[in-house]
């Protein structure tokens, strides 16, 4: 018995035919939406013009949370939920411009993780301030160049960022929201292979993600540390002996060659960043179900007062998830401890274990009540 006649392909012309028609659908389709994205995007301006006559931010990060939400909970695909969740940012990022552009202080120059915290957060349509270092970020936040600020705030391999602490206690910017980003360094430089590299420019902590790396593959080079990772980037781009440890988005803001890609010695590293504002441009959002309490304490220096401090926290049910101390710089050996505790404010359990978590403290005070980063 012979195999059936195998069919025959359709001709040239005919699957041209079909793709053109398919493409006649699909833009009919993306006149639909523009329609649809500019009908949504006048009615923002009205909104934007309510809030403005009401004296109510522009900008409201649980609103935000709770359109995505429910477009995630409609979406039956084939689109993915996070393909989707990060259009719909995007949309409300640009929409959010017409009613008031966002200025957002970050770390720069352009290229940071920093940066793309900053976008991943806010959409690409906020107005990004670079700064020099997380000083400048902190300054321009708590004076008002900036509505919002986001900053570093502790990585998963290489610890807490203690510049960002030391910041938290005098500043009177509270946080309001996070980004937990997966961070993966790059080897960035003029040429396309390792020969010849001098110097290798990065954040401090860049260079310790990848210390074990470097050491393998170029044991001779200085490890340089500068402000950013980005200006490491800036600065390989002007001398070909020079190479950088940053992101993608560097390497095409400064025209290099990813000469190693994902170099850092922990795969799953991570950076978790804050989003800083001033009390009157954001108050605590609303409790979320998925929430973080940040405060810093100290506590008089006596026997059994750091034992004492979590005593409050078990008693009221209170899971705390980090514990980090700092210098007081008083001369005296005294310490400043940062808490992270699972919870908002605003819940009772939680209310009553920082209450009588006060009583025990020579110096308290709350960083902020936010949602964590999902």
């Amino acid at each position: 018995m012979t195999d059936p006649t195998p069919p025959v392909p359709a001709p040239a012309a005919a699957q041209d035919t079909g793709l053109a028609s398919l493409r006649e659908q699909i833009d009919a389709i993306d006149q639909q939406l523009l329609s649809l994205l500019n009908q949504r995007a006048r009615v923002a301006e009205q909104v934007g013009a309510v809030k403005r006559s009401e004296g109510t931010p522009f900008f409201r990060p649980d609103r935000v949370a709770q359109v995505i939400r429910k477009i995630e909970q409609a979406n039956q695909g084939p689109l993915l939920n996070a393909h989707v969740s990060s259009i719909w940012r995007e949309i409300m990022s640009a929409c959010l411009a017409l009613e008031a552009p966002q200025r957002v202080a970050v770390l720069g120059p352009q290229g940071t993780f920093c940066e793309q915290a900053a976008i991943e957060y806010f959409g690409s349509a906020a107005n990004l301030i670079y700064c020099a270092n997380f000083d400048e970020v902190f300054h321009a936040t708590a004076a008002g160049t900036a509505q919002y600020g986001v900053v570093g705030m502790e990585n998963s391999t290489e610890g807490v960022v203690t510049r960002s602490l030391d910041l938290f206690l005098r500043s009177p910017v509270h946080v309001v929201g996070e980004v937990s980003l997966l961070v993966r360094h790059n080897l960035l430089r003029q040429s396309t292979t390792l020969d010849g590299i001098e110097v290798v420019l990065a954040h401090p902590q860049a260079l310790a993600q990848c210390q074990n790396w470097l050491t393998e593959h170029l044991p001779n080079a200085e490890r340089r540390a500068v402000a950013s990772n980005a200006e490491g980037a800036r600065l390989a781009a002007e001398n070909p002996g020079w190479a950088a440890l940053a992101s993608e988005r560097a390497a095409a803001q400064f025209g290099l060659h990813i000469v190693a890609h994902a170099i850092q010695d922990e795969a799953y590293n991570r950076t978790r960043f804050a989003i800083i504002c001033l009390p009157q441009t954001l108050a605590t959002p609303p409790a979320s179900q998925h929430d973080c309490t940040s405060l810093v304490v100290s506590v008089p220096n006596r026997p059994g007062a750091v034992h004492d401090l979590l005593v409050p926290l078990k008693n009221n049910g209170v899971s705390m998830t980090r514990f980090e101390s700092r210098p007081a710089k008083s001369g005296q050996w005294e310490y400043y401890f940062y808490i992270d505790i699972q919870g908002h404010i605003s819940q009772p359990h939680v209310a009553a274990a920082l209450k009588d978590l006060q009583s025990l403290c020579a110096f308290y005070k709350v960083l902020g009540s936010y949602p964590t980063s999902a």
